[in-house]
């Protein structure tokens, strides 16, 4: 990607480029991936492997020049869709024998979307680029002019806002790999270059986080997990109100709601979108498990709902809450397999989520999501070598709002 993108892109937000972390090794295949990178959900991995490099007291404001009069707001999931952007894999430093079968379930889920909006597909080079076209078909857009180092776009992709008077534009969060834990060259880069490919102005916010971390109702409330975004890795120094002021100036919302989460346990120190979901203002849903897990994420659901269930949003609604009963038995012997129905993706006319094999709780999450979501479509996808890997179908996509 030529330098003179940063210099276009900082023409139009009033900001240089940051100090992006300089790659380990050369260009890359997509048979290849020289150098150990760790997965992208082990357990604390390489720590401090692969800087990106900005302090956060030095990022631009998160709002572009001559948008002072204007509330730019990060909507709810469920709003109308211009396309969902997505990135393919191509490591084999990363994912090891599983990359074929991860691929796989990134084609699956790139080309079930496809089929309600247009989905565009990032890939690291030309090489991978032909993969995805290959194995995610004609009605999935593939370039090579965004390259990634890994398929979490939730996290590495620009959130979009608009402003309600048919404006929009995107703005990054600083993505550090998930506190400096795996290599991130390129996807340090990708939410800049996602807004220059959308022709939309792009901001830096803030703080450092990722999208996965953050939940909105396009109403003025978000939620967040305090251990991934309240933590050193992320933004050494600062206190969670300091994070709170951040985010709510980021997302454009009043209210914010932070459950406590855990660190440690995996890369992302617990994103809140595999465990708790708004499904509109003044509703959220949260997988609860089976009643005899006691294990830490376990508790951690448990807590989530008793916070949720308590709490009121910004127009002082007490919160709806729903639940789904995650599975009681999956295919996957992987004690970082993430069996979560919530991580799904909301699309223009459906809503995408796993399944698990267990054909009663299966059945149950799938009536639940469509009661939620009235006249949409509910697809149930396995895609059980992507969730080992520590993520689901929501952590793999961004969706790009309508004006």
């Amino acid at each position: 990607m030529p330098f003179s993108l940063f210099t276009a892109v900082s023409a139009v937000t009033g900001a240089p480029p940051p100090d992006l972390e300089t790659p380990m090794t050369g260009p890359h295949t997509s048979s290849d991936r020289t150098g150990a990178r760790p997965s992208r959900r082990a357990v604390l991995g390489a720590m401090g492997v692969g800087a990106a490099g900005l302090a956060v007291g030095s990022l631009a404001a998160a709002s572009p020049a001559g948008a002072a009069a204007r509330r730019w707001r990060v909507g709810a999931d469920d709003v109308r869709h211009a396309r969902t952007w997505m990135s393919w894999p191509a490591s084999r430093s990363i994912w090891g024998r599983d990359l074929n079968g991860v691929q796989d379930d990134i084609a699956l889920i790139a080309s079930t979307i496809a089929a309600y909006e247009p989905v565009v597909m990032c890939a690291a080079d030309r090489y991978a680029a032909a993969d995805a076209r290959a194995l995610c078909g004609g009605g999935v857009i593939v370039t090579d002019e965004i390259p990634t180092d890994d398929l979490w776009m939730r996290d590495a992709c620009a959130v979009f806002r608009t402003d309600g008077a048919g404006g929009l534009d995107a703005v990054g969060l600083n993505f550090n790999g998930w506190g400096r834990k795996q290599r991130h060259a390129d996807d340090a880069r990708v939410a800049r270059y996602v807004a220059e490919y959308a022709s939309v102005p792009y901001s830096t916010a803030r703080f450092v986080g990722e999208g996965g971390a953050i939940e909105t109702d396009g109403d003025g409330t978000v939620m967040a997990t305090e251990s991934s975004l309240v933590n050193a890795n992320r933004n050494p120094g600062w206190s969670r109100d300091d994070v709170e002021e951040a985010v709510l100036a980021a997302y454009g919302a009043d209210t914010m709601i932070w459950v406590p989460g855990i660190k440690g346990k995996d890369v992302t120190d617990d994103h809140i979108d595999v465990t708790s979901r708004f499904v509109r203002p003044g509703v959220v849903m949260v997988q609860l498990p089976p009643r005899d897990r006691t294990d830490v994420w376990a508790k951690d659901a448990r807590e989530q709902f008793a916070i949720l269930s308590a709490a009121t949003d910004a127009k002082g609604r007490r919160l709806q809450v729903i639940t789904i009963e995650g599975p009681d038995k999956v295919r996957s012997r992987s004690d970082k397999f993430v069996d979560s129905y919530l991580n799904f993706h909301v699309v223009n006319g459906a809503v995408i989520t796993a399944q698990f094999g267990d054909r009663a709780k299966d059945a149950a999450a799938k009536a639940t999501l469509a009661a939620a979501y009235p006249g949409r479509e509910v697809i149930q996808l396995d895609v059980d070598r992507l969730m080992t890997g520590g993520g689901g179908i929501h952590c793999s996509t961004m969706h790009e709002p309508l004006p």
